[in-house]
Formats: C-alpha cells, structure tokens, sequence
C-alpha cells in the first residue's frame, strides 16, 4: 500500500490485525535517537503527536513527563493505552490529526517521529507542532530521510513521503535550531538513514 494512500482506517485495520496476533506494529522500545537525545531533560509536560501505539510516549511518561499521545488512528492509542495501564502510566490519549491538532495549552516538548507525509501536510504539522510550545520549549522530530531509499534500509520507498533536515528547518522559521541533520541508526537490517531536527522557541526577550 502507498504510504500517501493510508488513512485512519488503513492504520486502524493495521493495528488492530496486529493486537489480534499478540504482535506490535512498531517496537515496545523507544526509537535511539530520541532516548540519545531526551533522555537529560527535566520532565515537563509533553505530547507525542503522530504517537501510534505510544512507545515513546510510553517511554516520556516513565521518566516522569505529563504526557498526551496523539494519533487519529484509535485503535493505535486503544493498544498505547492498554500498555500504559498494564505499567502503572498515566498517558492522556487523544485521536486527532497531526495536521490539524491543536494543543489545549503550550507544553514544554513536542516529539514528532516517523510523521511521513506529503511536504505541504508535514509542513502543516510542524507548524502547528511550534504553535503549542511554551516559550523555551523543545520541538524533537525524526522522520526517514529521503536518501535512505538510496543507501539506507527499512521505511516508505516513496520520496513523496520522504524528507530532509533543510526542508524541516524551513517548516519551523520562528524557532531557534539546536540540531538538524542526517542520523545513521543501525538496524538488524542494515543502516537507516533519518532526518533530524531539534528546534527551541525563544524566550521572551528580557525588558
């Protein structure tokens, strides 16, 4: 199936084959980058938006974060939530679209990971990604990188759906950059190339 051509219910029949096989569509483990790159942060309150079955979530919730998980496919968040209780992890789930969401007040962390999509769409949902972070916030984002079709392995191979770290530097003009680039993560299939951005918003400016 085209990447392009999975809606709500594409993703929702896709989990829910896979709940009923006592199977995951994704890793229980968070994904590498975001643990290398997280990790040291004080908790605050966060959403993972375009969350799936949650692990990060999951993951920011057990370091201490008041998270919400975002996703427009339930049966993703019924899954997440299943988990989050079998662990004892408070987790606000919520079924919405990454690119029309909007956050009920601003939060210290938004981590955006494999949101493939079409630029304009993931455009929309950077941009609104940046609008719900509280000043000194911190927007992570990790997506497969447009070269990984050519020397990388595993994710879409659609470069309609693909990205690069200029093309989300470009989608979050009002933000400071702290990181963006290629990432190599390793797989048991070989190497994966991903696009990576780490993006603050200012702070006030002192009077």
């Amino acid at each position: 199936m085209n990447t392009r051509e999975m809606n709500s219910d594409d993703w929702n029949a896709r989990y829910r084959e896979a709940a009923n096989s006592r199977d995951s569509v994704w890793s229980l483990e968070p994904n590498v980058w975001v643990v290398e790159n997280l990790s040291g942060l004080t908790p605050g309150t966060a959403v993972d938006l375009a969350a799936g079955e949650g692990r990060n979530a999951l993951w920011l919730a057990q370091r201490g974060w008041q998270v919400t998980a975002v996703d427009f496919a339930a049966a993703g968040l019924a899954v997440g939530s299943g988990r989050a209780e079998q662990l004892g992890l408070e987790v606000l789930w919520q079924k919405a679209d990454a690119t029309t969401w909007r956050a009920r007040e601003p939060v210290d962390l938004v981590l955006i990971a494999y949101l493939q999509l079409p630029a304009q769409q993931l455009a929309a949902a950077l941009a609104t990604a940046a609008a719900a972070l509280a000043p000194g916030g911190l927007l992570a984002v990790i997506n497969h990188d447009r070269d990984n079709i050519i020397r990388g392995v595993g994710g879409p191979q659609d470069a309609a759906v693909l990205t690069t770290a200029e093309q989300l530097r470009e989608a979050v003009p009002g933000l400071d950059i702290v990181d963006s680039g290629q990432y190599e993560r390793d797989t048991p299939k070989g190497t994966a190339i991903d696009a990576v951005l780490l993006a603050r918003k200012p702070l006030p400016a002192a009077d």
